[in-house]
C-alpha cells in the first residue's frame, strides 16, 4: 500500500495486529499487560521528504513505490500534517515559475510542528548563489503572508539559511507547555501526538523515583527536560553537536536548571564511567556528584552494544525506549538476568507500517 492510498478505516485492525505480534514476540519475559498508545489515523507525521520531478514546464513531488521502485506523483500526502500538505500545495507553483529557484532542484524536505511552525529544506544538484538567494527570498516573503515558515537551501558542501534553520515545537505534557528547538537535518520524533504520549508515560513510570537520572542518547532533550521534574539532577549524553546545542537551548527555553548535557557517545561515557579513558569534555563535570539510580536509554535501531548493556544493568531502574523490537528483545535477554519488567508499552509512532516503538520499565530484582 502506498502512503498516498491509506485507508484510515483499517487503522484499528492494523494496530491490533501489531499488538498481537508484540505480545507473542515477548512472551518469554512474562511481561505485564501491554499498554497500547494509538496514533491519529491521518496527518500524524511532522516530517516528510520528497524527490522533485521536472517534466517539461511542470514540477511536482514524487515518491518511489516500495515494491516496483517506480516513481509516482504526490500532490497530497495523508500521513503528513495538514500544515505540510498546505505548504506543499503553495510552494510548488512559486518555485515552478522561478527559473533560479527551480533549476536542478532535487529534493524538498518538510519539518512541521503542532505549534504551527514549518521549515522547508530545498536540496540542489548545483551551487547556490546570490540569484538563488534573491529568488527564494521573494518566495519566502510570499509564503509568510500565510505561514510561519523558514527556508533552508542545501547543495554539495553548502547550507544557506535565509533566516532560521530551526522550528520551535510546543508540546502539551500533562497540561504543561514545553518548548523544543528542532534544528534542520537533526533527529526529531516524527509523530508528535504519539511523542507526547511517550513522554507522559515516561513521567508516569518514574514518578516517585529517588536520586538522579542518567540519560543516554538524549537528542535535543525530548525526554530529558520533562523528566527533570522527577529527579534531583539529570546527567544526559548525546554525540551530535547540533543536538547538544539544541538541548542546551531548550533548557533555557523551559527554565530547567537541574540538567547537565555532555557531548559523548554511550560507548565513550561507558569508558569514562569505568575509568578506562579520560575526556577533556568532562573536565568541568564531576561524575561522582551524581547519584543516579535510574537510567533512560533511547538508542538507535542497532540497540545497546554489549558494554553499554553492562553499564545500564548497574542501575536500579531502567527506562528503555526502543524503535526496534528485535534489538530490544536481544537487550532484554541480558537485562532480565538482573531486572524484572514492570511496565511494557507499545507506541504506534508509524501507523500502517510494521515498525513499532516500545517502552519498557525494568526494576532491579531484590
Amino acid at each position: 500500500m502506498r502512503p498516498t492510498e491509506i485507508d484510515s478505516s483499517n487503522y484499528q485492525n492494523m494496530l491490533n495486529e501489531k499488538t498481537t505480534q508484540i505480545e507473542k514476540r515477548f512472551t518469554e519475559f512474562a511481561c505485564p499487560e501491554l499498554e497500547v498508545f494509538p496514533s491519529a489515523p491521518l496527518h500524524y507525521r511532522m516530517r516528510a521528504e520528497f524527490r522533485v520531478w521536472h517534466q517539461s514546464d511542470d514540477l511536482f513531488h514524487i515518491m518511489f513505490d516500495a515494491q516496483t521502485k517506480e516513481k509516482y506523483r504526490v500532490d497530497r500526502f495523508p500521513p503528513a500534517s495538514n500544515l505540510i500538505n498546505d505548504v506543499m500545495q503553495d510552494i510548488i507553483p512559486l518555485i515552478k515559475s522561478n527559473q533560479f529557484a527551480r533549476r536542478k532542484l532535487y529534493q524538498i524536505d518538510y519539518l512541521s510542528t503542532l505549534s504551527g511552525e514549518i521549515l522547508v529544506t530545498l536540496i540542489y544538484h548545483r551551487p547556490l548563489d546570490e540569484q538563488w538567494q534573491q529568488s527564494i527570498t521573494s518566495i519566502l516573503q510570499e509564503l509568510r503572508k500565510k505561514y510561519h515558515i523558514d527556508i533552508v537551501g542545501r547543495a554539495r558542501k553548502q547550507q544557506w539559511q535565509l533566516d532560521r534553520n530551526f522550528v520551535v515545537e510546543t508540546l502539551q505534557i500533562n497540561n504543561r507547555a514545553l518548548h523544543f528547538k528542532q534544528i534542520e537535518n537533526s533527529f526529531t520524533q516524527p509523530n508528535a501526538g504519539v511523542n507526547q504520549k511517550m513522554i507522559e508515560w515516561a513521567l508516569d513510570v518514574t514518578q516517585g523515583f529517588e536520586g538522579d537520572l542518567l540519560e543516554l542518547y538524549c537528542g535535543l532533550g525530548n525526554f530529558t527536560l520533562p523528566l527533570a521534574q522527577n529527579f534531583n539532577q539529570v546527567l544526559a549524553t548525546e554525540i551530535s553537536k547540533a543536538s547538544v546545542d539544541a538541548a542546551n537551548s531548550n533548557m533555557v527555553l523551559n527554565k530547567v536548571e537541574n540538567v547537565t548535557v555532555i557531548r559523548m557517545s554511550s560507548e565513550e561515557f561507558t569508558q569514562a564511567k569505568k575509568g578506562q579513558r579520560t575526556f577533556r569534555r568532562l573536565q568541568d563535570v564531576d561524575l561522582q556528584s551524581f547519584n543516579c539510580n535510574t537510567v533512560l536509554v533511547d538508542p538507535p535501531r542497532a540497540g545497546l552494544d554489549t558494554e553499554t548493556c553492562e553499564l545500564v544493568s548497574e542501575y536500579n531502574n531502567i527506562v528503555y525506549i526502543s524503535c526496534n523490537p528485535e534489538t530490544l528483545l536481544n537487550n532484554l535477554q541480558y537485562l532480565t538476568q538482573t531486572h524484572s519488567i514492570e511496565r511494557f508499552a507499545l507506541f504506534d509512532q508509524f501507523p500502517y507500517t510494521h515498525h513499532v516503538e516500545c517502552g519498557v520499565l525494568l526494576r532491579r530484582n531484590k
